[in-house]
C-alpha cells in the first residue's frame, strides 16, 4: 500500500473511532479489487445500553445492521472495514469534512473541509442533524417547509444517494412516474444537481392540472429547461428517451407495478418504488381457502391485509431479481412519518436469473395461488 494512502487510511480510522463521528460513508472498489461489501455507512447511535457504533453494509442484494461498543469491538470493526479495498471514503464528523478517493494507480487524493458553524456557535460534539438538504434552501419556501415534509425529504434523499454510486458522474436522466404535487420530484433535482450532475428529469401525472401547476413551479425556480411535466398514466406517458433512474413514490396499488414494469422495460439502472395500498393480492386471498397450515394467517381480515401487503412486496422483489435486478426492500423514513414507509431499491446488473430464483418464486405463487399485476405486465412485455 503506497504510503500517502496508509496515512489518508490512518485519518480516516481516527475520525471513525472520534467522540465528533456524525456519518460516514465507504463505496466503490479500488483498481483489479473487489470488496466484500458494496456499501457501508456508519454513525453513531445512543441505545439504551449505551452508545454504539452502528454499522450498516450491504452486499448489493441485502443489508445488514450491527452496533458494536466503543473500544475494542469498534477499533476490530473499523480495522476490517479500512482493510476491505474501498475506492472512496467520505466522513463527516462535527469539525471537519474528509473525502478519500483512492485513484486506478492506487494513489490517495484527499479533501478536507472544515464544518460550517453559525456565528458566535461554540464547537461541541453533539451537534443537530446534517441534512441533505438544508431546510433553509428557497426551494422549501415554494414547496411548502414544514418539519414532518423537511424529515420526509431527507429520508427519501438519504435513500436516493444510497442507491447512486458515490462516484457517478455523466449525464442521468431521471422519470418520477405519478408524481402529485412533485415536492419529492423538485428535492430530489434539487439534491442530484447539488451533487454537480447534468440532470434532466420528467414528472408523470395523470392530471391536467398537477402537470400545469408543476410546470410553473418548475418556471419560478428557474429549472423549466431541465425539469418538465406531461399528463398521462404511468404505463403510457410519452417519456423520451428512456430514463437511468425511475423513481414512483407512494403509487397506489397496481400503479406501482405498472412503475415497476414500466421500469424493466426501459432497461433502467436504478428504481426506487415505495409501494402504497395493496389491493389486488388481499383480494385474490380473499377469493381462496389459504393452504396449510397457514390459514391462521389470512382468517383474520387486518391479518389477511397486513400479509398481503408483506406477500406482494415480497413478489415485487422477487420478480425484478428474474428481470436483472438486484433488489432489496427497505424502511426509508419511520412509521410515525408514514405508515407506507417502505421502499423497494433496486440495481440493473442484467444478470441472468438461477434456476433456484425461478424455482423459489414460482412455489411461492404457485403455493398460495395468486397471479401478481407486476407478473402479468412483464409477461406482456416478452
Amino acid at each position: 500500500m503506497p504510503e500517502a494512502l496508509d496515512s489518508a487510511l490512518a485519518e480516516v480510522r481516527a475520525l471513525l473511532l472520534a467522540p465528533g463521528l456524525t456519518r460516514a460513508v465507504a463505496a466503490g472498489r479500488r483498481r483489479g479489487q473487489r470488496p466484500s461489501v458494496v456499501r457501508a455507512e456508519l454513525r453513531p447511535v445512543a441505545l439504551k445500553s449505551g452508545p454504539r457504533l452502528q454499522i450498516a453494509t450491504s452486499d448489493g442484494s441485502r443489508p445488514h445492521t450491527r452496533n458494536v461498543a466503543p473500544g475494542a469491538e469498534a477499533d476490530a470493526a473499523v480495522d476490517e472495514l479500512l482493510a476491505e479495498p474501498f475506492g472512496n471514503w467520505h466522513v463527516e464528523t462535527a469539525d471537519a469534512t474528509i473525502q478519500l478517493r483512492v485513484t486506478k494507480s492506487g494513489e490517495a487524493q484527499v479533501h478536507r473541509a472544515a464544518a460550517s458553524r453559525t456565528a458566535g456557535e461554540p464547537e461541541r460534539h453533539d451537534r443537530a442533524k446534517e441534512w441533505l438538504l438544508d431546510p433553509g434552501d428557497p426551494l422549501f419556501r415554494e414547496i411548502g417547509g414544514s418539519a414532518a415534509k423537511r424529515r420526509q425529504v431527507d429520508a427519501f434523499l438519504r435513500a436516493l444517494a444510497a442507491t447512486l454510486p458515490d462516484d457517478l458522474t455523466g449525464p442521468l436522466r431521471v422519470v418520477d412516474l405519478g408524481c402529485g404535487n412533485a415536492y419529492l420530484t423538485f428535492a430530489a433535482y434539487r439534491y442530484l444537481l447539488r451533487r454537480g450532475l447534468d440532470v434532466t428529469l420528467v414528472g408523470v401525472d395523470v392530471r391536467e392540472d398537477q402537470r400545469r401547476r408543476n410546470t410553473e413551479l418548475a418556471e419560478r425556480l428557474g429549472w423549466a429547461d431541465r425539469v418538465s411535466f406531461v399528463a398521462g398514466t404511468i404505463a403510457e406517458a410519452p417519456v423520451e428517451p428512456a430514463p437511468d433512474l425511475v423513481l414512483a413514490l407512494h403509487a397506489c396499488d397496481t400503479a406501482t407495478d405498472e412503475a415497476l414494469a414500466r421500469a424493466v422495460r426501459w432497461d433502467a439502472r436504478w428504481v426506487l418504488a415505495a409501494p402504497c395500498c395493496h389491493h389486488d393480492l388481499a383480494a385474490q386471498l380473499r377469493a381462496r381457502p389459504a393452504p396449510g397450515p397457514y390459514e391462521l394467517l389470512t382468517r383474520q381480515g387486518i391479518l389477511r391485509e397486513r400479509f398481503a401487503d408483506v406477500l406482494t412486496d415480497a413478489l415485487r422483489a422477487g420478480l425484478l431479481r428474474l428481470h436483472g435486478y438486484r433488489a432489496e426492500v427497505v424502511e426509508f423514513v419511520d412509521s410515525q412519518h408514514t405508515p407506507r414507509n417502505l421502499l423497494i431499491r433496486a440495481r440493473r446488473t442484467a444478470g441472468a436469473p438461477t434456476d433456484g430464483q425461478r424455482s423459489e418464486y414460482r412455489e411461492l405463487v404457485g403455493q398460495w395461488g395468486v397471479t401478481p399485476r407486476l407478473e402479468t405486465l412483464l409477461a406482456e412485455r416478452a
